[in-house]
């Protein structure tokens, strides 16, 4: 799906309908600019809320922490 806009004089840029329709995008949501080589990538950011119990059922066998690092030798 492509579709263009245009900057305002102030680099205002309106979403297309069809874009925020398809990405399910509501207002006052919170959205983050990435800057790519080839362009701008446009992604929410969820709320907390969103993220509860994302990583159930993840096997926490083999994590490392900061506390088993190898650290380096300070002179």
């Amino acid at each position: 799906m492509t579709a263009a806009a245009t900057p305002s004089c102030k680099f205002q840029v309106s979403i297309p309908k069809a874009i925020r329709e398809r990405m399910a995008w509501k207002p006052g949501q919170k959205i983050a600019f990435i800057a790519r080589a080839d362009g701008i990538l446009m992604v929410t950011i969820p709320e907390r809320e969103d993220l509860a119990g994302i990583a159930r059922g993840a096997n926490p066998e083999g994590y490392r922490d900061r506390s088993d690092r190898r650290r380096e030798p300070t002179c």
